[in-house]
């Protein structure tokens, strides 16, 4: 049987450095690769620390309909799902460094979660799965 996983997700942002600086400063995520493309264009991924197969790619919004959709690419929804081997942990680095978090944790029948957003509006799960 064959074998695939999600290689990325593109996450449309305003700006590549002021992403780079939230995703890899603030929340701790691994710079995978920043190679420039020409014309004002970036190959940036970020994954967070440990992941081995799904990247962020970091896509810089140039039209109109694409700054529209930064931080609201779901309608609203839960977007991305950040899985951590240890929630309390992570929950308090990420509230030290100024995530805003949009609830207090809560234990589901799954797993303690929260929802956070990014700078740019997008809402992730901060999720310990049981």
């Amino acid at each position: 049987m064959a074998r695939q996983h999600i290689g990325a997700l593109a996450l449309v942002v305003p700006d590549y450095d002021v992403a780079v600086d939230f995703y890899v400063r603030t929340l701790g995520f691994d710079l995978i690769c920043d190679e420039d493309q020409g014309a004002g264009k970036r190959w940036v991924m970020v994954a967070p620390p440990g992941s081995t197969e799904t990247r962020l790619l970091l896509a810089r919004a140039v039209t109109a309909p694409q700054s529209a959709a930064i931080g609201n690419q779901t309608g609203g929804r839960v977007f991305l799902l950040l899985n951590t081997d240890d929630f309390d942990r992570d929950y308090q680095r990420m509230t030290a460094r100024g995530v805003v978090f949009e609830e207090a944790p809560r234990t589901e029948p799954y797993g303690k979660v929260a929802v956070w957003r990014d700078p740019f509006g997008n809402r992730w799960d901060l999720l310990q799965l049981f």
